[in-house]
């Protein structure tokens, strides 16, 4: 009976021992997985400090250093006093221009193209009606052109606060390209955009943007990205305008077709309208004299065509011709040659006939010697016999 208590003794030490090693596990996990957490708050708040530092906006590295302080496990008044003095301290470095100052230059890269279907001197003209541009786009407020037909002033907005930037244009081509540059308190954009033909009516459009933040909700926007996507956002409603509005009537949109190099305007827009008008003109004239050259270039070519046709004509039916007289020499060449075998034939029947002839009249002549004899003979053998003959007839005195 003495061991059942010994033995309910160790068991009961052993299950405490267990549960106090078990809580102490538990314990180190949790420590550990705070350690771990505090440590990835620490990397993140050393990013946000290092980021707010190179920015040296005051407000930025205050937030920071009191995030740092917070997740260094300290109180919330501290995180406040400390994030204050860092805040402060930041704003006697900007006023009195001190601070280690960051050489990576600090920009937002942007680049976005769209094509839309409208011949690109719609698509120019559109662009450069400037003042217009608020109504069809979203965060642009207000676009107004200074007595400098080369300066602007922009208006947009900005999460829920309002920026105003001036920009001056430095190159202006038209139907080609715009370049600008900036200035402005808080954040301003340098770039440029380029108009490219790709068919007759169809027109790419490209943008690039220089975005310089500056102020908390520029940095703030800047992380993501913001830019980029309002910039894409506001030329897919410059495509749709033109293709529901601007396609429809033209003719009414004038644009600016001034021409500006190095900052300074070098042709006035009426200026630039009545060159244009002008080269119109002359190459309607010249549309017309190049028809006429072409209809005669054209008459001349039908013309040749036709003589190289009648010169065509002519050499097959001289071809014809001479073949012609080949056959007809190698006819009569035939038929001399039949003529010369006939003549030859009648030649020697001839020659032949002629040889029978003579026979025939060397006999005849045979004959008519024998039958003369024959007579003669006759004749004086009357006379010898006293008869009369034709030899004993009287002579007529």
């Amino acid at each position: 009976m003495s061991s059942v208590p010994h033995s309910d003794g160790i068991g009961g030490r052993v299950s405490r021992l267990v549960t106090k090693e078990l809580g102490n596990f538990a314990g180190a996990l949790g420590e550990r997985a705070v350690e771990s957490l505090r440590g990835r708050v620490g990397d993140l708040t050393e990013r946000l400090t290092g980021f707010a530092e190179r920015s040296e906006n005051p407000t930025l590295v205050a937030a920071a250093k009191g995030a740092e302080q917070l997740a260094g496990g300290g109180s919330p008044a501290k995180a406040t006093l400390k994030g204050g003095i860092a805040g402060g301290l930041a704003k006697l470095k900007q006023a009195f221009g001190g601070g280690k100052r960051s050489k990576k230059l600090k920009l937002t890269n942007i680049v976005e193209y769209v094509d839309v279907g409208v011949p690109v001197r719609v698509a120019y003209n559109q662009w450069t009606e400037f003042e217009d541009i608020p109504r069809f786009t979203k965060k642009v407020e207000k676009v107004e052109r200074e007595k400098e037909q080369e300066k602007l002033h922009w208006r947009a907005q900005i999460f829920l606060s309002h920026r105003d930037w001036d920009a001056q244009i430095v190159e202006m081509v038209p139907d080609e390209r715009i370049v600008w540059r900036s200035k402005g308190a808080k954040g301003y954009p340098d770039g440029a955009i380029s108009f490219h033909a790709l068919t007759p009516t169809l027109t790419r459009v490209v943008l690039i943007i220089e975005y310089h933040p500056k102020g908390f909700f520029e940095q703030t926007g800047n992380l993501w990205r913001a830019q980029g996507r309002r910039a894409r956002l506001e030329l897919k409603h410059f495509v749709r305008h033109c293709m529901t509005q601007a396609v429809l009537n033209p003719e009414q949109l004038e644009g600016w077709r001034g021409v500006i190099h190095d900052g300074e305007v070098v042709t006035d827009h009426e200026t630039a309208v009545e060159q244009e008008q002008e080269r119109e003109k002359a190459e309607e004239r010249g549309e017309g004299r190049e028809g006429r050259e072409r209809e005669e270039e054209e008459r001349e070519e039908e013309e040749r065509g036709e003589g190289r046709e009648r010169r065509e004509r002519r050499g097959r039916r001289e071809d014809e011709e001479e073949r012609e007289r080949g056959r007809t020499r190698e006819g009569r060449g035939r038929d001399e040659e039949h003529e010369r075998g006939n003549g030859h034939s009648r030649r020697e029947g001839r020659r032949h006939g002629g040889d029978r002839d003579w026979d025939d009249h060397e006999r005849e002549r045979r004959d008519r010697e024998g039958r003369d004899r024959h007579e003669s003979g006759n004749g004086r053998g009357r006379r010898d016999a006293g008869g009369e003959g034709p030899g004993n007839r009287p002579r007529n005195r």
